[in-house]
């Protein structure tokens, strides 16, 4: 466990995600420096019979940073002790606050490595995006000179990093360069049901099994917010569609039916580029539902394994065999579909590399037109974390190892990397990356990801974001999670967004 004492609450945000990517398995409690004092009345001696390893100390002053690490000790006679300490004093007022924030973290961060005697990769970036300030610089014409400088001086990314954010990026502004993403909107839909929950799973997702009685409720709220969300935006071009959850082909073949007739029939799919579907899950696949995918126009879908070792599969709750996954493969083959994604993930419980290099052998077989690495992060609704001490024996082993297996397979069987984020609590501060050959790349991902482009979302859990060029500011308007609470408060999901865009409308 580890204690963090701020002088200015401001800047939690900041330094508990760079203690977290050092200390990933410790616990972190942050308070005021005021409280911490009030709680041991002024005396560090109170403090030996905290349970913390570590407590560390930021004093934040107009002109003056000074950080001390804490080895607290727990002996009774023992205060804690001074491991290490940094100052630096500056003049406030020549810096901005990002500036005054990157420099705050890179003192925390030159203390941490110092002591802990390790190196992070994305450096002092502990946010999910982190190709956006990529993207943006090149938006702005500096040079890959100028780019390797800020991200190694001001961020501390190691060059293996910036050379992958350089070449992510330059590929998305290539990809977006003759889409009207600014004048445009992106349409995501959500169907929070799945045939189980994954143990990792930390997304808006309902067992199809124990809520099955409530799909035909949610699917009639569902449409009723597609029909005003059409009415949205009369000057803006839809761009892609996706539908996500949950699964949405857990729906019955009538059902997805009924959904995609009612998207197309009430948008203008004109000049949409791409209209993607998650069919994720092999065991929710059939021969009817991919028929009727191709019906009305979807042009991509993601069949996810996530692994294809059966123990792991059978472990984390997905109660699917490997040969449904290759049956369900051949079969989207079969009825017509020509851009299918896969989705891995590597740090699963029980896996070490040698199982990833034998489920990308078996990926290598299907042949998919991209490939998604996800890194395992632990979110905090996860089972996997809330019951992380039944799966302590069951850690994976040499993720670094995963992640360089999958390198030398995307590079072998030519997949190029399109879009990059991060995640909090990630397995060595690794990343997820999306690969694709040559016109096979997902849209979507890249207008999300980048945050280029306003997304109108719908359903349960769904978070509408809406950008604001000209004012370089992105507000979001969120959907409640609960399928319950979604379907009985459906009428006020529909005025959250006409109330934002009645106020707002003029500026997007």
């Amino acid at each position: 466990m580890i204690r963090i004492n701020l002088s200015d609450m401001t800047y939690e945000n900041d330094v508990y995600p760079l203690v977290k990517a050092f200390y990933p398995e410790e616990g972190i409690k942050v308070d005021s420096t005021d409280d911490y004092l009030k709680d041991n009345h002024l005396n560090f001696d109170k403090s030996v019979n905290m349970p913390y390893k570590y407590i560390i100390d930021v004093s934040i002053s107009n002109n003056n940073i000074k950080i001390l690490l804490y080895n607290n000790r727990m002996e009774e006679t023992s205060n804690p002790q001074l491991l290490d300490w940094v100052e630096h004093s500056m003049d406030i007022d020549s810096l901005t606050k990002a500036k005054f924030k990157n420099l705050l973290k890179r003192l925390l961060y030159n203390l941490l490595s110092k002591y802990s005697e390790q190196e992070l990769p994305w450096g002092i970036l502990t946010g999910i995006r982190p190709t956006k300030l990529v993207y943006e610089m090149l938006e702005q014409g500096s040079s890959d000179a100028e780019i390797f400088e800020i991200m190694r001086d001001e961020y501390l990314c190691s060059d293996e990093k910036i050379e992958m954010s350089l070449r992510i990026a330059k590929r998305e502004m290539a990809l977006l360069k003759y889409m009207d993403y600014k004048n445009g909107y992106s349409l995501y839909i959500g169907i929070p049901f799945c045939p189980t929950t994954c143990l990792y799973c930390s997304f808006t997702s309902y067992s199809i099994e124990k809520f099955s009685t409530y799909v035909e409720s949610y699917l009639d709220a569902l449409e009723k917010e597609i029909i005003y969300g059409s009415s949205c935006f009369s000057n803006k071009k839809l761009t892609t569609v996706y539908l996500g959850g949950g699964t949405p082909t857990t729906l019955s073949a009538e059902q997805l039916d009924r959904l995609l007739g009612l998207i197309k029939n009430y948008y203008d799919f004109s000049h949409v580029k791409e209209f993607c579907v998650e069919a994720g899950r092999p065991d929710s696949i059939t021969k009817e539902k991919l028929q009727i995918l191709k019906k009305w126009g979807v042009d991509r879908i993601s069949i996810n394994p996530q692994s294809m070792q059966q123990k792991t599969l059978d472990l984390i709750g997905r109660k699917h065999s490997i040969e449904q996954i290759k049956e369900a493969f051949s079969l989207a083959r079969e009825t017509g579909h020509e851009n299918i994604n896969m989705d891995i993930i590597i740090g699963l419980p029980g896996e070490n590399a040698t199982d990833v290099e034998d489920t990308l052998r078996q990926i290598k077989e299907m042949n998919p037109d991209s490939l998604t690495v996800h890194t395992l992060a632990l979110k905090r609704a996860a089972r996997l974390n809330q019951e992380k001490e039944d799966y302590i024996d069951l850690r994976a082993k040499d993720v670094a190892e995963m992640f360089k297996a999958t390198l030398n397979f995307v590079r072998e069987e030519d997949y190029q990397p399109y879009y990059l984020y991060r995640q909090k609590n990630m397995a060595e501060n690794l990343e997820n990356i999306g690969y694709a050959r040559a016109g096979k790349e997902g849209l979507y991902n890249i207008l999300i990801m980048e945050e280029q482009q306003t997304i109108l979302a719908l359903g349960a859990g769904a978070l509408s974001k809406f950008v604001f060029h000209k004012e370089n500011r992105i507000e979001r308007v969120s959907n409640v999670k609960s399928v319950t609470e979604y379907i009985n408060r459906i009428d006020e999901m529909i005025q959250r967004k006409q109330e934002f865009l009645l106020k707002n409308g003029g500026l997007l």
